[in-house]
């Protein structure tokens, strides 16, 4: 009677004491009274109950194995949607593989989940409530195939309503999280910590020890209001090091002081922003829904770039106002600076540049350099030094010095590439001498091909042809 009672309640453990009482019994050693009075009413239940109930127990040394129903409420791990299998929280690829394996489901985008546990638990309780087919798209494989090798796959995403709607408050419910310990962490003055770079100890807040490394050893990870989970952060950082590896190419070297001269020479002291390990320590990466801090950062860059075209619409062009080299004259074209140096000075520089060739680079440091000399009121051709500028250009006009230049190797010097004076508009006005056409020249210019009918006396009568012919007979002699 007692073991048949047994087989009927729910618990394997009652059944085991049912089993014992009734063996007892038989061979005569059974007290008075059911088994279960030898046990303590709070093991058994509530001691006005009239029949022993065991309630289920679990041991907590004894690890969650993947299909006991207890391990879904434990926050480390994951259960799948459709059964009783569990896994790891960090193992989330793992269940997702399990679910298109043996389920049929794929879940688009789970990269975009900002809680993959409460995501996965929301589903779980919804599908539970209605079929699949009521959220989910079906997508047929190898549906030319025979029925029996067809496959029907679900595919939910966020085309759903409910799913967008899900995936935003799991965002806007982790962005809360995140600031607030941000928050906590300003606020915070109890931080301790070493620098990784020196034996220096800070405490008080983690902006000490940022701002230390940033200005101490150019070791910057960012402002100290842009990051969240700092102790977490630098213990990353602090384990790399230890491991000898290179923050920012992630190497690994066979010492410390080869790890620390690499990372100097290299100027490697800054971390690799392509690593997403680092991406959770980033408030930025919390702002947008589905959004990484370089897409946020690029869609910035584009509508400061659109922002700017739209503003060169009314953009009007200032007048050059380039400076005369010989007085204080200003024109807005060079055309009318050159004019005016020409005939009140009677210095030609669009000649100047023609007869000697000058490329770009030479009339840069002629222009330094005659800029230099009536700085110092100094003829450039005879070098006589003068009381006033004034003194200086009637000299040189008088004597027609203004007219020529001295000798290539007094200018043509590395000196003269830096500008005497630093708002010389001049400067920038200057071009190569193919790139002019003078008022006398034509842009039709013909151009007369070399003359190349009897190449092979060129040939022989090259001085390069001679170079060799003289260079073999030394060497046979």
């Amino acid at each position: 009677m007692v073991l048949g009672l047994c087989y009927l309640l729910s618990s394997p453990v009652t059944f085991i004491l049912g089993f014992a009482e009734a063996k007892l019994q038989k061979e005569g050693h059974a007290k008075e009274g059911p088994l279960c009075s030898a046990f303590p009413a709070d093991y058994l239940g509530s001691s006005s109950d009239t029949e022993c109930i065991l309630e289920p127990l679990t041991l907590p040394e004894s690890p969650a194995s993947p299909g006991r129903v207890a391990a879904v409420e434990d926050s480390l791990h994951v259960p799948c949607i459709f059964c009783n299998e569990c896994y790891l929280l960090p193992e989330q690829s793992q269940l997702l593989k399990h679910m298109i394996i043996e389920h049929k489901l794929v879940i688009a985008d789970m990269k975009l989940v900002a809680d993959f546990r409460r995501y996965i638990l929301y589903w779980k309780k919804r599908f539970a409530e209605q079929p699949i087919t009521d959220f989910c798209s079906v997508i047929r494989t190898n549906s030319e195939a025979p029925l029996e090798e067809q496959d029907n796959y679900f595919l939910l995403c966020d085309v759903l309503p409910e799913d967008r709607l899900l995936r935003e408050q799991l965002q806007q419910k982790r962005l809360r999280e995140i600031l607030e310990q941000q928050q906590r962490e300003r606020d915070d003055t109890s931080f301790h910590s070493m620098c990784m770079f020196c034996d220096q100890e800070f405490t008080g807040n983690r902006s000490v020890l940022l701002n230390h490394m940033a200005r101490e050893h150019a070791f910057n990870i960012g402002l100290p209001d842009n990051i969240v989970n700092c102790s977490e952060f630098l213990a990353v950082l602090q384990e790399k090091l230890d491991n000898l590896q290179c923050l920012y190419c992630e190497k690994t070297f066979r010492d410390k002081n080869t790890l620390k001269d690499h990372m100097r020479k290299k100027q490697h002291r800054r971390i690799n922003a392509k690593n997403k390990e680092y991406d959770r320590f980033y408030i930025i990466n919390y702002l947008e829904f589905g959004k990484s801090w370089e897409e946020v950062q690029s869609e910035d860059d584009r509508e400061l770039i659109d922002n700017l075209e739209e503003d060169w619409s009314d953009w009007e062009e200032h007048p050059v106002c380039a400076v005369c080299l010989f007085c204080e004259q200003q024109a807005d074209t060079t055309g009318k600076l050159y004019l005016h140096m020409q005939k009140s000075h009677g210095f030609d520089f669009l000649k100047i540049k023609s007869e000697h060739g000058l490329n770009f680079y030479q009339q840069v440091k002629l222009v330094n350099f005659i800029r230099r000399e009536i700085h110092h009121c100094r003829c450039y051709n005879c070098q006589e030094k003068f009381q006033s500028k004034g003194d200086l250009i009637s000299h040189m006009e008088e004597t027609k010095h203004i007219t020529f230049l001295p000798a290539r190797s007094t200018w043509d010097q590395p000196q003269y590439y830096f500008p005497t004076y630093e708002n010389d508009t001049l400067l920038c006005t200057l071009s190569d001498s193919e790139d002019v056409v003078t008022e006398d020249q034509s842009e039709d210019v013909p151009v007369v091909s070399e003359d190349i009918s009897n190449l092979k006396a060129l040939k022989q009568s090259s001085v390069l042809n001679q170079l060799l012919c003289e260079e073999n007979s030394q060497e046979k002699n």
